[in-house]
């Protein structure tokens, strides 16, 4: 049984027994950090922490790496709770017509898009598709990322959508890291349903859904919810129909326009509502007393120069709040946690701390995984990040593009380490 201590700490992050699953509000603001501490590892669990004085010392050296952490922070590995991690190739001319001056509702108009990627997955294979995304999302973790939320959407036909699942549960089974899978078929409308959406919505519902539930392909149903795509009614009926198969709805709303699909999905038992760059009272409303979690997601904000979310407005209204990155080919090419923090310090007037706890414990809960991640707490899964020799957790989101992070451990054991080339 391979252990881990990890002595010395500067500052262990959102340490406690008494952790809520999540924070909002003023509580965002805190980040539970004991000073001077150890951290002790088993197998692939959290067995013990706190401050030096308290240590008791080691009786067991078998199988025992020790870690110095003298000038580091230690926390929990990053949840991304939103990404399209999958997809077969990437979109740099659509990046290059949007500083000609098109926007991306009118790169989506004239075929691209959604429909862009989607027309390219139906070209790979599955194990192509496979390996890119395993090595993907490996690279994310080299950021500090130990979970991922993965959405479908880039199928848009039966055999597409059962594609994308089923690489989604190939990665989880290949991954240390923690992974969701998400239905999203309704991401877009095909070309071929262009004029019949409810041909569309039948597909989805009396084929792909019986199938995906049959396999064990999703953990979550999502529906984008927006102008020019999927309506109140449609994703309400969708999530009807999903709820019969248990999956649980996280979906996409208030990205361009308001339409009223908050209050819809909260109505609707919603873990999380994402992207939220528009938003109003009514929508705080909804919010308010629900178990719905609010989802920003700057990175599409800085990439599309479109508005950011409303942080300070959530955060004043008592509620909690998540940043995901909405990894994607399109509209967000980034999983980099570390930068999003950057950006929604620098864009959405949240403080270093505020950001961290939305990048993990909130995010946790916005992936439904609060039980084993989010915090360090005894008997969770040992999934953590050692920073650099670094003055402050400040520091994270003030270097915007520098990683940060020096050793990731995932399930106990070390995923990745920069050690020796950073004291070279």
């Amino acid at each position: 049984m391979a252990k881990i201590l990890i002595k010395n700490i500067k500052g262990l992050f959102q340490a406690g027994e008494n952790i809520p699953k999540y924070k909002k509000g003023e509580q965002m603001d805190n980040g539970d950090i004991i000073e001077n501490a150890f951290l002790a590892i088993e197998d692939d669990q959290i067995i013990a922490y706190g401050k030096m004085e308290d240590w008791g010392g080691i009786n067991d050296w078998r199988d025992l790496e020790v870690v110095d952490a003298e000038g580091k922070f230690v926390l929990p590995t990053f949840c991304d709770s939103h990404t399209h991690a999958v997809f077969a190739a990437t979109r740099e001319e659509e990046f290059e017509d949007r500083i000609k001056g098109l926007s991306y509702e009118e790169i989506a108009l004239k075929g691209g898009g959604i429909l862009n990627s989607a027309g390219r997955l139906q070209e790979m294979d599955e194990d192509t598709l496979f390996k890119e995304a395993l090595e993907r999302i490996h690279g994310l973790a080299e950021y500090g990322t130990g979970a991922i939320e993965i959405k479908s959407g880039y199928g848009l036909s039966v055999e597409g959508e059962l594609k994308m699942l089923r690489v989604i549960k190939r990665l989880k089974a290949a991954s240390p890291m923690a992974i969701k899978a998400t239905f999203l078929g309704a991401h877009a409308f095909p070309n071929e349903y262009k004029e019949n959406h409810n041909g569309y919505m039948d597909l989805m519902i009396n084929e792909m859904l019986p199938k995906i539930a049959e396999e064990g392909l999703a953990d979550y149903i999502d529906c984008f919810c927006e102008r020019n795509y999927f309506t109140v009614e449609q994703m309400t009926r969708l999530l009807k129909e999903g709820a019969k198969y248990n999956l649980i709805p996280k979906v996409h709303v208030n990205q361009f326009s308001i339409m009223g699909g908050i209050k819809a999905a909260v109505d609707h038992g919603a873990l999380s509502v994402d992207h939220l760059e528009e938003l109003n009272e009514a929508d705080i409303k909804s919010l308010k007393g629900s178990h719905t979690m609010p989802t920003f997601l700057p990175g599409c904000s800085f990439f599309l120069s479109i508005p950011y979310g409303k942080a300070r407005q959530v955060l004043c209204a008592d509620l909690p709040l998540a940043l995901a990155s909405d990894f994607n080919p399109g509209s967000s090419p980034s999983g980099n946690m570390q930068l999003l923090t950057s950006i929604a310090c620098a864009k959405m007037n949240m403080t270093p701390i505020e950001t961290l706890n939305a990048t993990t414990l909130n995010t946790a809960y916005a992936m439904g995984i609060s039980e084993t991640h989010g915090s360090i707490t005894v008997g969770k899964k040992a999934n953590i990040m050692i920073t650099h020799q670094i003055s402050s957790l400040a520091r994270i989101p003030y270097s915007f593009g520098e990683n940060n992070i020096e050793t990731v451990i995932l399930n106990g054991k070390v995923f990745h380490s920069n050690l020796k080339e950073h004291e070279n």
